[in-house]
């Protein structure tokens, strides 16, 4: 499944990414991996969420892969073509919400995601508006994006009880 996911994503890149300018959006590329890296790191014992597959062996395969392309397609795309105007760049900012919403439910409709201590779908319609709505901060502003980032980790951190010693 995340291999078909992640082919359609290198599609939509090619055809709708901004690689002409790709050294441009390469430091939020970097800020959205790390993301991840991070979440798999502090998390490794007190997961949110895991991904399965028929054929990627385990999550962090599955991860690794959606970092390298569906997150550099994702930010090729989105800051890419990012509109200007409040309504343009909400209605913007609702369809990419929507886009990995869908893709999430039909994942953990049909068992290639899991969720566990605590998190659900609704936490994760949450965090995919966050990450949408820091991704254009990083690129104008990646201090401030990081302290944002800092702080919510600490909120996520602190509402899902996470102890530094459940970390690894």
């Amino acid at each position: 499944m995340y291999i078909l996911i992640n082919v359609l994503y290198i599609i939509a890149g090619v055809i709708w990414g901004d690689w002409r300018n790709w050294k441009k959006y390469y430091p939020t590329i970097l800020f959205f991996m790390m993301g991840d890296f991070l979440y798999n790191f502090l998390l490794y014992n007190k997961t949110m969420w895991l991904f399965h597959d028929l054929i990627l062996p385990n999550h962090t395969m599955i991860t690794l892969l959606a970092m390298t392309i569906s997150y550099t397609a994702t930010v090729l795309i989105y800051l890419g073509n990012f509109p200007t105007g409040w309504i343009k760049r909400a209605l913007w900012f609702l369809l990419w919400l929507v886009i990995f919403i869908v893709i999430e439910y039909s994942n953990c409709k049909f068992g290639f995601i899991t969720y566990h201590n605590g998190w659900n779908m609704g936490w994760s319609v949450i965090f995919t508006g966050i990450i949408f709505f820091i991704l254009p901060i990083h690129h104008k502003n990646p201090l401030l994006a990081w302290l944002l980032a800092i702080g919510i980790t600490i909120a996520l951190l602190t509402i899902f009880e996470v102890k530094i010693s459940d970390m690894k």
